[in-house]
């Protein structure tokens, strides 16, 4: 089973053995077939070993003896509880792919999750910068407005062969710049290699969720970036242990995206712009395309959406902008 919380390893090991057979087998289902990431199959588990551990107190000893009754009656039991109505649809989410794994592994006679319904969760409408305000935040970082960070030193620059403020500053300008310029997550551009750059063509490879690979295009600005941190400031940061890694943080190690995003809130803060994140940028990225006439299928590729629904909240995003603008304009509004 992989790494978990302590009460969660402690309800695992109560359970009957062949339920925790299954729990095992599921993660490894999950890490190793399906590719989701630790902290997913973490989540999963967590998920499973709960209901598992309310099946076995209704008396259930293996998990043939699950049934949609049971099902319910755990995610009913959770909303007493008080939980959230996302917290409610994750769990649901992960009964239901217990279920169908383990129809399909002949633990289960059917797939008694098919009719579990669970209450839909509410999306809250994503906060995006406009235009000009990411325009102010990446040129923020190229005049120095946002300074350097007091966590992160800049180490000393040596033979001239980086700017007088240090290759932090353009570090954080790429990364900036590659965030919004493609709309990548944040851990597939801190994960990024230098040979994951097509220069020529201007096209970063990008590997996203479930080890999904894609091509996402940059433009003019973000190539000015990359040119400047590769010729002069990565050169200053990079150690023997620093491989391929296109990021590097002040050590010489790649970029952790808990540092990434200290780097975005602090240059948002220091440019005067409403709290921002990574994600903001992504968001503010998606929006300003579909704004400026994009395709909504494009963008669920640049986004590596796996399904259309996920990109169309930005729909509702430009919705909404247009709806305020029109309020605020219109005289009859």
């Amino acid at each position: 089973m992989s790494r978990d919380s302590s009460s969660t390893r402690v309800r695992h090991q109560a359970l009957p053995a062949a339920m925790r057979d299954a729990v095992d087998e599921f993660a490894v289902h999950l890490a190793q077939v399906r590719s989701r990431s630790e902290h997913t199959v973490r989540g999963y588990v967590a998920d499973l070993v709960a209901l598992l551990d309310h099946a076995t107190r209704l008396g259930c000893r293996s998990p043939a003896e699950l049934d949609l009754a049971v099902l319910r009656s755990w995610l009913a039991k959770q909303r007493t509880m008080g939980l959230a109505r996302t917290s409610l649809a994750r769990r649901a989410a992960a009964a239901r792919t217990f279920s169908v794994w383990a129809h399909r592994s002949g633990l289960l006679p059917t797939d008694v999750a098919a009719a579990l319904a669970s209450p839909k969760a509410h999306r809250e409408l994503p906060t995006v910068l406009r235009a000009e305000q990411a325009a102010a935040l990446l040129d923020g970082v190229r005049d120095g407005a946002a300074g350097h960070r007091p966590d992160e030193p800049d180490p000393p620059t040596g033979d001239g062969a980086a700017p007088a403020d240090g290759p932090v500053p353009l570090r954080d300008r790429l990364l900036l710049e590659l965030l919004y310029a493609t709309g990548a997550r944040i851990s597939e551009v801190c994960g990024l290699d230098v040979a994951d750059v097509d220069q020529a063509r201007r096209v970063v490879r990008v590997f996203g969720k479930g080890a999904r690979e894609r091509s996402v295009p940059y433009g003019l600005p973000a190539q000015r970036a990359l040119d400047r941190w590769l010729r002069l400031g990565r050169p200053t940061l990079a150690r023997s242990g620093s491989g391929d890694a296109l990021l590097l943080g002040s050590r010489g190690g790649r970029l952790h995206p808990t540092m990434a995003r200290r780097i975005v809130g602090g240059r948002a803060d220091a440019a005067g712009l409403p709290r921002t994140t990574p994600h903001g940028l992504r968001h503010s990225a998606a929006t300003h395309l579909l704004e400026g006439g994009a395709d909504l299928r494009a963008v669920q590729e640049l986004l590596g959406h796996s399904s259309l629904a996920s990109t169309q909240i930005y729909t509702h995003v430009s919705v909404e902008r247009l709806r305020s603008a029109y309020r605020q304009a219109h005289p009859r509004a």
